[in-house]
């Protein structure tokens, strides 16, 4: 099985910690932000990685020669010319991914309990074309499902700016629900994004496809933190303290 790491992030949230080395190498828990991910992958079934790099890039590789690859398959999709956005840095990665089965794409920042085979098995019984692991949470900006759980819109609650493209679409008919930082893409949708620039969110590519692909809401009510700013570091110091089984 194939993953793809988001590990080219400026990391402007975590600043001082990102003065001087890539978001990906933020330690947690004495390891590696980065760390955690490819061994919960690993330990997942995943043997194929791709990352892509930007801020501090030549660290992340020297990390990477330096623990012999953690025994997987890791390519790199160097960005550090430029930083392409999530949805770029899937269509610049393609060669990299495009085969016959979906891939996984996961932000290096995120901590969480979700069994990425499960979520995988399940992506491929409901015959979606994404799927995008979603939770029940406090925050500015929200995806919008109807009640079969097909992606149907966005809005940002702070500004009450609405995205969709599906016809007729009304707020009140869907319910809305966080994005995770985790997501399955299938190679179906490889060909749409031939008309997108090289930079551009992948959240706004999911709405455009909406109208002609099951793209999919994946509930998970598990453990789940967003490792971007520093007193979420230290949450996550403590969830490693007293959590026997936290991944390690």
């Amino acid at each position: 099985m194939k993953a793809m790491i988001f590990a080219a992030g400026l990391g402007s949230r975590l600043k001082p910690l990102t003065d001087n080395c890539p978001k990906a190498l933020v330690p947690v828990g004495g390891k590696p932000l980065l760390e955690h991910v490819i061994l919960r992958l690993k330990a997942a079934g995943f043997d194929h990685i791709v990352i892509n790099i930007h801020h501090f890039g030549q660290q992340i590789i020297d990390f990477l020669a330096g623990n012999g690859n953690f025994g997987l398959r890791i390519d790199i999709s160097d960005e550090r010319d430029l930083l392409l956005d999530t949805g770029g840095a899937i269509k610049k990665a393609r060669s990299l991914l495009d085969a016959k089965e979906p891939f996984l794409i996961h932000n290096v920042d995120i901590l969480t309990d979700l069994d990425p085979a499960l979520f995988y098995k399940e992506h491929l019984r409901s015959g979606a074309d994404a799927s995008l692991l979603t939770g029940r949470r406090d925050t500015s900006r929200y995806l919008l499902f109807d009640s079969s759980e097909k992606l149907q819109g966005w809005e940002n609650r702070k500004t009450g700016e609405v995205k969709s493209a599906i016809p007729g679409f009304v707020k009140e008919n869907s319910f809305p629900c966080a994005f995770g930082g985790i997501h399955l893409f299938s190679p179906v949708l490889f060909p749409l994004m031939d008309a997108w620039p090289d930079c551009f969110p992948v959240v706004d590519f999911y709405l455009a496809a909406a109208p002609h692909y099951r793209i999919q809401g994946y509930p998970f009510e598990g453990m789940w933190m967003d490792l971007g700013k520093p007193a979420a570091l230290e949450e996550a110091e403590r969830y490693w303290n007293t959590t026997p089984s936290s991944g390690r």
